[in-house]
């Protein structure tokens, strides 16, 4: 079958394109921005990209074209399809139809959390023998790839396909989240906050959604459920019909795991039994619990506690999550993708806690995401930004007052209008063993580089 995806760049649909190319199909694809490393990564795979969403593409004459949902009514291309009663189909429903049918779906929900605890839990099943097909919003370092289809199996086999499973709606003409289409067996709830105002008007909307993948989930699957999570226990009320494993207790739970000790060496219990112990370079709280959210989901498909947590020792976390990009003039510049407030706070407490209460943490940071963009939360951004020592916005694109929004924080905060300005106030500010935080959910200008290369220069 031959398959033009539209919207093809964007994490999710380059992983459709990976997975259809691996399954024998003839892909190609266009999108508005072709470039690397995306295309690289796609054109690697004999997959022929177009830039722009011109009708002419319609004489390629695909089997179906497969639509992303950064595609809206308007698109010249789709309106074109729609006006010939062309095929097509969103993303979501290819992959449930193509991929995930008769597999054993392993579904990551949450807020925060997904890519890095998909990528977790796609190495325990790896580490274990079970040769996972999975699907990451991010490049695992472990697999060095987004996507892939697994062992496939016999037929009949449930063979284990791990997915990160996002409530973002799943096409102009669909919108239900994406993850109601993936009927999983298995389904973590990882925590639950209001995000994507652009689609959501409050954490009710969101809730509903969540109580919709809760309904997929047959009698014999399983729950994995964040026990603090007030959100979770209210989708759950609504109606629950799979047994429930509880993770996260704080305090000795009967059958719920929880963690003893520091996020980056403790024992994971059931109640009071030990049951296993991970040791590894992962910092904060939130990564304890995804920690225990991919334990628990593994158990599922046959894989012990005690060999998941060993699993977890040699995991190395998806690219862009406190990845340590370099140092210059003994400052150190780290690129992370948080850019919720909840994220945010959690990413730099993390860093906190590495490095103790003596060094400095400079965050910086642009609110990007279309929540964010809207100005729904700028009101968290002094609560996000309590533990750094400096922080640094990038008020460029926004239409609300940056300044005014960080006020509370004194001159604790600075806020700037371009990235070279923002560039030179971090370089003029910051001192030998200071730790620079660079937060957003795109590529912030290269800002990683040109700081590294302002720092090499300042020291020179």
């Amino acid at each position: 079958m031959h398959i033009h995806i539209l919207g093809i760049c964007g994490t999710f649909m380059g992983g459709v394109a990976a997975l259809a190319r691996e399954a024998g199909h003839r892909v190609t694809g266009c999108d508005a921005n072709v470039y690397p490393p995306m295309s690289d990564q796609l054109r690697a795979l004999g997959i022929d990209l177009i830039e722009g969403f011109a009708p002419e593409q319609l004489a390629l004459k695909p089997d179906l074209f497969v639509v992303g949902n950064v595609v809206s009514r308007g698109n010249p291309l789709m309106e074109a399809i729609l006006d010939a009663g062309l095929p097509y189909v969103s993303g979501p429903q290819w992959l449930a139809e193509n991929v995930l049918a008769g597999r054993h779906v392993l579904a990551v929900a949450g807020t925060h959390g997904k890519t890095t605890t998909t990528s977790m839990l796609a190495w325990i099943l790896e580490a274990a023998g079970l040769q996972p097909g999975f699907l990451v919003g991010g490049v695992p370092q472990n697999f060095g790839v987004s996507a892939r289809l697994g062992r496939l199996g016999a037929p009949g086999e449930r063979t284990p396909f791990v997915i990160e499973a996002d409530e973002y709606d799943t096409a102009f003409f669909d919108k239900r989240s994406k993850f109601v289409h993936y009927r999983p067996r298995t389904a973590i709830l990882n925590n639950l906050e209001h995000d994507h105002a652009d689609i959501f008007p409050d954490l009710a909307a969101i809730e509903t959604q969540f109580h919709h993948l809760v309904r997929t989930v047959p009698s014999q699957g399983r729950l994995v459920v964040n026990i603090r999570e007030e959100a979770l226990k209210r989708v759950l009320a609504r109606g629950c019909w799979s047994p429930v494993q509880h993770f996260g207790a704080r305090k000795e739970e009967p059958g719920a795991l929880r963690a003893r000790g520091e996020p980056h060496a403790f024992d994971v219990l059931r109640g009071s039994l030990k049951v296993g112990r991970v040791e590894w370079s992962l910092l904060g709280e939130h990564n304890q619990l995804n920690a225990l959210a991919a334990i628990a989901a593994a158990e599922h498909v046959g894989v012990t506690p005690a060999v998941a947590a060993e699993a977890l020792g040699r995991f190395e976390n998806v690219r862009r999550r406190m990845e340590l990009r370099g140092e210059a003039g003994g400052i150190k510049v780290y690129d992370d993708f948080a850019h919720h407030p909840t994220a945010i706070r959690t990413t730099v407490d993390g860093l906190r806690r590495r490095i103790g209460d003596q060094a400095r943490i400079l965050a910086v940071f642009e609110p990007r995401s279309n929540t964010m963009k809207l100005g729904t939360m700028k009101s968290q951004l002094p609560w996000a930004l309590e533990e750094a020592d400096l922080s640094f916005c990038h008020s460029g694109g926004l239409g609300w007052d940056a300044a005014e929004a960080l006020s509370p924080m004194g001159k604790q905060a600075r806020v700037y209008g371009s990235i070279p300005e923002l560039v030179d106030a971090v370089v003029r500010l910051s001192r030998p063993g200071d730790h620079v935080l660079c937060m957003s959910n795109g590529g912030f200008g290269g800002i990683h580089t040109k700081l590294l290369d302002a720092l090499a220069a300042k020291k020179a």
